[in-house]
């Protein structure tokens, strides 16, 4: 299998489905002329002309509206935010738009539409540039919303979102673009839309995590086995639908869970995994559910505070002793 960087296994997606259906365009700040904010359309617009790749204005309430229309209209638009940070300029095209149309219709209308980008913190970018929005944006009925961690489910499931019939919400991480791995391509291989990957089998205790996370899981699974635990590390992958059942046949198993999530702490993707554990797999759990989550106040700018903001492996290696209780 091919190494690939996680935007070039974004662009094949969409170089490979675009060959495939002419009804697909991509559409964004930058995405034709500059190749990309973060090169991950590098050679799309030469490949397929300015009608195919556009770049648009400042204006994402705009193209976010223009590319909903479009898919209204029977063309299956991806549509590039900058960072989800911008996204909140659209976000009633989203939410009250994308998300409600086909409902709103009685399925007469579908919104073949993705919308994706780069999410969560990126570093010393401050309050308005850190938000992390899988919570924000799986809380509406009618969205899906996908959270890749490698570049492997980068390129299966963006596959299958340009070929979903409803919207969705894709998500990804301006550090991990240049992050490499190896892809299974194939033009005709997808990865199915709400099914998690058990990335660790182990015993002890359920780690969840996803997209940057899901690399702190990793770790603090490495540094559990040399105490001689053995922790599963569950990607969930799929924020909207969730793969509870795996998790909780996980957590049948290991009768512990941590959940790792850049979320704020409050109405978090953690939350609804600890709630929904709580509810269908109590009887199997011998500890309470840990969460390490970003700390509950607006990302700081100052790097010793954005650092100290986000999960720690430090805190999720401590939380995972603590549901199993040794010290």
């Amino acid at each position: 299998m091919p190494e690939m960087q996680l935007r070039e296994a974004i662009r094949a997606a969409m170089v490979e489905e675009m060959e495939r259906d002419d009804e697909i365009f991509l559409m964004g700040e930058e995405v034709a002329e500059y190749n990309g904010a973060y090169k991950v359309s590098e050679g799309m617009l030469d490949q397929f002309g300015a009608k195919r790749v556009i770049d648009t204005p400042i204006s994402e309430n705009g193209f976010a509206g223009l590319g909903i229309g479009a898919a209204l209209n029977g063309l299956r638009p991806i549509i590039e935010f900058m960072t989800w940070n911008f996204s909140f300029v659209a976000i009633d095209q989203l939410i009250n738009n994308a998300a409600k149309i086909r409902y709103m219709s009685g399925g007469q209308f579908k919104i073949p539409i993705v919308f994706r980008g780069p999410n969560g913190a990126a570093g010393q970018l401050a309050a308005t540039h850190n938000t992390s929005v899988e919570a924000i944006y799986s809380y509406f009925p009618g969205l899906k919303v996908i959270s890749i961690s490698n570049p492997d489910d980068a390129y299966g499931l963006l596959k299958s979102a340009i070929r979903d019939d409803d919207p969705v919400v894709f998500l990804e991480s301006e550090l991990m673009y240049g992050m490499k791995g190896e892809v299974e391509q194939d033009p005709e291989r997808l990865i199915p839309i709400g099914k998690a990957r058990i990335a660790r089998e182990g015993e002890d205790v359920t780690i969840v995590a996803h997209n940057k996370s899901y690399h702190i899981a990793m770790e603090v699974a490495e540094r559990l086995a040399e105490d001689g635990y053995s922790a599963e590390v569950i990607d969930p992958r799929t924020i909207r639908p969730f793969d509870f059942e795996t998790v909780i046949e996980s957590v049948k198993k290991t009768n512990r869970c941590v959940v790792i999530d850049e979320s704020n702490p409050f109405g978090s993707v953690a939350s609804e995994v600890a709630f929904q554990l709580q509810e269908r797999a109590f009887d199997w759990l011998d500890a309470p559910i840990r969460r390490i989550t970003a700390k509950d106040v607006p990302a700081p700018y100052a790097k010793n505070l954005i650092d100290y903001y986000m999960p720690q492996a430090d805190d999720a290696y401590e939380a995972c002793k603590q549901v199993m209780y040794v010290s």
